[in-house]
């Protein structure tokens, strides 16, 4: 199945422009966020809304995951980086099978794209690639990721180079090849994770 954004790819950032961070505060709650598109890799019933919480980095509001699926992501329209950053401030509020918060770029449709993830019930941080609505391993790092605690996850990509960064801390630096060219970025999440984020960041990076 491939859920793609209309028009993804002729909104691109012009490189060496200023990045952007979004909250959710000016957004209605109990609705998803507005120019954003939500859907799943594989199969389940993702639930993505805005809600109030007050104890979010930057109150009154969060975009939320409650629903459960493969791997339901949540996609910033008009956005298109061949290199640049993107970053998020999570928190995974429960989850029996996973308490997962990632970001995903280069995404070129719910079958194609780079994500990064950590983990609150492995207490790990670990960076995969989706092609054809497969999701393959690249690499797993330890690291400790407190369950109802809010965490920066941050991720800077650049040609082959990627490096991935939880609370300012590089966790992950390595290069791959599998998927290259610009997509869009977004948010990502897991099984029944709930989880929640705030302050979603990203922009390119000027060519070198």
């Amino acid at each position: 199945m491939k859920n793609t954004i209309a028009g993804v790819a002729s909104a691109a950032l012009a490189a060496g422009a200023y990045g952007e961070t979004l909250n959710f505060d000016l957004e209605q709650t109990g609705t998803p966020p507005g120019g954003w598109v939500a859907g799943v890799t594989g199969r389940g019933a993702p639930h993505w809304s805005v809600e109030a919480d007050p104890g979010a980095p930057s109150a009154p509001n969060v975009l939320r995951q409650s629903g459960s699926g493969d791997f339901p992501w949540c996609v910033k329209q008009g956005t298109s980086i061949s290199d640049g950053f993107v970053e998020v401030k999570f928190k995974a509020i429960k989850g029996r099978e996973d308490q997962a918060g990632g970001v995903v770029w280069r995404w070129q449709d719910g079958d194609n794209y780079y994500v990064a993830r950590a983990n609150a019930l492995e207490n790990n941080v670990s960076l995969y690639y989706t092609e054809s609505g497969r999701r393959k391993t690249i690499k797993y790092v330890d690291a400790p990721v407190a369950q109802n605690t809010w965490h920066a996850l941050r991720v800077e990509f650049h040609g082959t180079r990627i490096r991935v960064l939880l609370n300012r801390k590089v966790y992950i630096e390595i290069a791959d090849t599998h998927i290259a060219g610009p997509g869009a970025v977004g948010v990502w999440t897991k099984a029944d994770s709930v989880t929640a984020f705030d302050d979603f960041s990203y922009g390119p990076t000027a060519s070198r």
